[in-house]
């Protein structure tokens, strides 16, 4: 097996996606390259296999104040077009369940995507791929867990006081539609790599739950790449790195893990080890651990916070898990041509 060459554009472009401010809106997880379609829709489909379910559970700022906690859930089905061109279409999923503050803040996404990969060489895994994602997001809070100032009185607070506070709606359903598109190519034969981008929020819903107000969800501009590369028989290197831009804030997050196999089999059956380190900018280290235990994986990071918000949290920011399952439908496992054209990726 022959060692792979990094050009030096790899190292530039990740320095250059996280030098800009970084803040978000939306849901974000550490392990974000194991919840595709919270990048980028049109990134559904690009793993070895025809199927893949992942879930993800996030804790985050305990130390600092009522911990927001994140659920999610991914599926991922592969359909051949056409075997001829190698053509194929990912049908998927994603659903997400966020808790926040002492109003305990509610928002449940439900996010059906299509992505149709369309090849574009009839020698190696090359693929432009289009996707459309679009469902409900219900958010709704408990105003009785917030403190009004009426409602101190000598100093005192106490919630049987009165409060002129009034909240007519504290639920809200609105349509959230994305698109997105990637590019992914073969690099010698060692080296797979994608390039993405997408539009979230599209339509700019409107998300206040008072009918007097007319905050609208801006929207979410994205740019996505990711590399994986053998550097020996046992052994590869795995780059990802993302940059969001959403109205006047920008989020830039990038790293890299190595990854080992300890058995090795075939591709959907192996034991492995990854570890590596992620930066998401003015926010956070991330260290990342991952099993790959033939066809399921275990994966765990924790932030460690280097905001502004360092004196309260002291560093500590938040834990997050993720189990993945992955395989090939019994119709395709012995379809080696089929696996060789579709577009893969670690």
């Amino acid at each position: 097996m022959k060692t792979a060459k990094y050009p030096f554009i790899i190292s530039l472009l990740l320095m250059t996606m996280v030098s800009m401010k970084a803040s978000a809106q939306d849901i974000n997880f550490s392990q974000f390259y194991d919840l595709p379609v919270l990048r980028n829709p049109a990134l559904s489909g690009l793993f070895d296999g025809d199927m893949r379910f992942c879930s993800g559970y996030r804790n985050q700022w305990q130390s600092v104040t009522v911990p927001y906690r994140t659920i999610a859930l991914s599926g991922e089905f592969k359909k051949v077009v056409s075997r001829n061109t190698g053509d194929f279409v990912t049908f998927g999923f994603q659903l997400t369940n966020d808790v926040a503050g002492d109003s305990k803040l509610t928002r449940t996404q439900a996010l059906p995507v299509i992505n149709y990969h369309k090849s574009l060489s009839s020698a190696k895994n090359m693929y432009l791929s289009a996707a459309f994602m679009g469902g409900p997001v219900m958010s709704h809070f408990d105003p009785t867990q917030l403190r009004f100032d009426d409602q101190y009185m000598g100093g005192t607070f106490s919630a049987a006081n009165p409060t002129h506070q009034t909240f007519t709606k504290t639920g809200l359903t609105y349509w959230d539609p994305s698109v997105g598109l990637s590019f992914s190519n073969e690099a010698g034969e060692n080296t797979t790599y994608y390039i993405g981008v997408g539009l979230f929020h599209f339509t700019n819903p409107k998300v206040s739950f008072q009918q007097q107000n007319d905050f609208k969800l801006n929207r979410k501009y994205v740019l996505n790449f990711g590399l994986t590369s053998k550097t020996s028989d046992a052994d590869r290197l795995v780059v990802y790195a993302d940059l969001f831009k959403q109205g006047g804030a920008a989020q830039a997050q990038g790293g890299l893990m190595y990854k080992h196999d300890l058995v090795q089999t075939d591709d959907d059956q192996a034991i492995s080890i990854s570890g590596g380190l992620f930066y998401r900018l003015n926010d956070a280290v991330i260290p990342v651990v991952k099993l790959d235990y033939y066809k399921m994986s275990f994966g765990a990071t924790y932030d460690i916070n280097v905001s502004k918000l360092v004196p309260a949290s002291q560093m500590r920011g938040g834990l997050e898990v993720t189990m993945t399952y992955k395989a090939f439908s019994p119709n395709h496992i012995s379809d080696e041509v089929y696996r060789t054209r579709c577009p893969r990726f670690f």
